[in-house]
C-alpha cells in the first residue's frame, strides 16, 4: 500500500507550537519561525502542589509530572519573549489529575501496569491543550510538536490496509495516520496510538525526518539553551511512588508461587507489575519474577522465567486509525511496550464487543494488563487497546 506525506507549514501558515522547554518542543518552535510561520507558543500547566513531591536537585525537571514546572515555563518565556514569538500558559490540571494521576494510581491498584503517557497524549496534549487554545480563540493553520513521529495519508482506501475490499468509490476514506519517525530509537509512535484520526488533519511532526543526534547539533549551532538540558525520563521517579500512594493505605497480602503455595508476603499490590525481580523480599535458589497478580484476591504469584511467557493476549478499548474496525482476521506486526520490538500476531474479534485476540506467532514475555498493544501495518499505526489478559 502506498502512502503520501502531508503538506509542513510554510512561510504563509500560523503555527502553534506546544513546548515543554526541552530541546525538541524549542527547536521546532525556532525552525519553524526560521522558515518564515507566524508561530505562537504553548505550554500545558498540569503540575497543582496537591502531591508533597520534591523538585529535582539542579531544579531541572527529570519526571513528567514535577513541580519544576514552573522552571520551565520560566525558560519557555523567556525564550519566546527573545524571539518576539507570542506565548501562552494554558492550565490543564483539572483533565491531567482525572485522565492521568488518578488513572495512573486506579490501574496499580487493580493490578494492572498503566502507561500515563499514552493517555496523557490522547486526554492532554491532544486533548485539554487543543481545547485550551479553542478557548482562548487562538486560530491557526497548523499545532505543531517535538514528537518523533511521522504523518502519512493512504493512497487507497483503508479498508485495503486490512486487505479487505472496499464497499465503493463513495466509502472511500484516507485518513491521515501515524508511523515512525526516521530516528527508530527515538520513535514515539507507540505513544500517539490512541490519538482519533481527525486529530492528525492540523497537526505536524516537524522533526520527524530528523534524528536526535541532528537536533542537538542545529540546538547547538543556534545557542539553544534547551541543547544543554537532560531529557525528562519517566512520568514520576519511582522512588516517589510512595508518595503518589499515599492517599491510600497499602493491604499487604500474600506473595505464592505457581502451585500455590505462600512463598512470601508483599506490602501491596500497587507497589508492583509484571516481570518484575527485584524488591520482591523472597529468598529463592532461583530467579523469580512476577508472573501474575490477583486484584480481587490481594495475591501476587512469583515464577521463574519461563512462566513469563504467553502465545497470545486479550484487549479490549481500541482505538483503530480512521475508526476502521476490522472485522476479520489479519496478521501485522505489534508492540506489548515501548521497549519490546514489533513481533508477528494474528489479531482476531472475539464474540465480545470491542474486545480482540492477539495470538504471537512466538512466545511473548512479560504481557502486563494495562499496558497498550499497539499494531502496524504496512509500517502505520493501526490501532491500540488495553491488555486485559495474557493468555499462557
Amino acid at each position: 500500500m502506498k502512502f503520501t506525506e502531508p503538506s509542513m507549514p510554510d512561510n504563509t501558515s500560523t503555527v502553534v507550537v506546544g513546548m515543554s522547554g526541552g530541546v525538541d518542543s524549542t527547536l521546532t518552535a525556532l525552525l519553524l519561525k526560521e522558515q518564515g510561520c507566524r508561530v505562537i507558543g504553548v505550554t500545558m500547566s498540569h503540575w497543582d502542589n496537591s502531591l508533597p513531591l520534591p523538585p529535582s536537585a539542579n531544579g531541572i525537571r527529570s519526571s513528567c509530572y514535577s513541580p519544576d514546572e514552573e522552571k520551565d515555563i520560566a525558560e519557555c518565556r523567556a525564550f519566546c519573549k527573545s524571539q518576539n514569538i507570542e506565548y501562552y500558559v494554558i492550565p490543564v490540571h483539572k483533565e491531567y489529575k482525572s485522565f492521568v494521576l488518578s488513572y495512573f494510581k486506579d490501574e496499580y491498584r487493580k493490578g494492572r501496569t498503566p502507561n500515563p503517557c499514552i493517555q496523557c497524549n490522547r486526554q492532554i496534549k491532544f486533548g485539554a491543550l487543543l481545547a485550551g487554545i479553542e478557548k482562548l480563540g487562538i486560530q491557526y493553520d497548523f499545532f505543531c510538536t517535538g514528537h518523533y513521529a511521522k504523518l502519512v495519508r493512504p493512497e487507497s482506501d483503508i479498508a485495503l490496509l486490512y486487505g479487505n475490499e472496499k464497499k465503493s468509490d463513495a466509502d472511500e476514506y484516507k485518513p491521515l495516520l501515524v508511523t515512525q519517525a526516521d530516528d527508530k530509537t527515538k520513535d514515539q509512535s507507540y505513544f500517539l496510538c490512541r490519538v482519533p484520526s481527525p486529530v492528525w488533519e492540523k497537526v505536524r511532526f516537524p522533526l520527524s525526518s530528523y534524528t536526535k543526534k541532528e537536533v542537538f547539533a542545529m540546538a547547538k549551532e543556534r545557542n539553544l539553551y534547551a541543547a544543554n538540558r537532560s531529557e525528562s525520563q519517566d512520568f514520576v521517579p519511582g522512588e516517589y511512588f510512595d508518595i503518589i500512594f499515599s492517599d491510600k493505605t497499602s493491604i499487604p497480602g500474600n506473595i505464592i508461587n505457581e502451585d500455590g503455595k505462600i512463598i512470601g508476603r508483599h506490602r501491596g499490590i500497587e507497589h508492583y507489575t509484571i516481570g518484575q525481580r527485584r524488591g520482591l523480599g523472597v529468598s529463592s535458589n532461583m530467579p523469580l519474577y512476577v508472573s501474575a497478580i490477583f486484584a480481587d484476591r490481594n495475591e501476587i504469584v512469583l515464577s521463574n522465567d519461563s512462566g513469563l511467557f504467553s502465545r497470545a493476549l486479550e484487549a479490549d478499548d481500541w482505538v483503530w486509525a480512521g475508526g476502521y474496525e476490522p472485522q476479520e482476521p489479519f496478521t501485522a506486526m505489534v508492540k506489548i511496550r515501548l521497549a519490546s520490538p514489533p513481533v508477528k500476531a494474528k489479531i482476531m474479534k472475539t464474540d465480545n464487543t470491542g474486545i480482540y485476540i492477539v495470538e504471537f506467532e512466538n512466545p511473548q514475555r512479560a504481557v502486563a494488563p494495562g499496558q497498550s498493544v499497539v499494531v502496524y501495518l504496512h509500517g502505520v499505526t493501526a490501532g491500540g487497546g488495553i491488555i486485559t489478559r495474557a493468555i499462557q
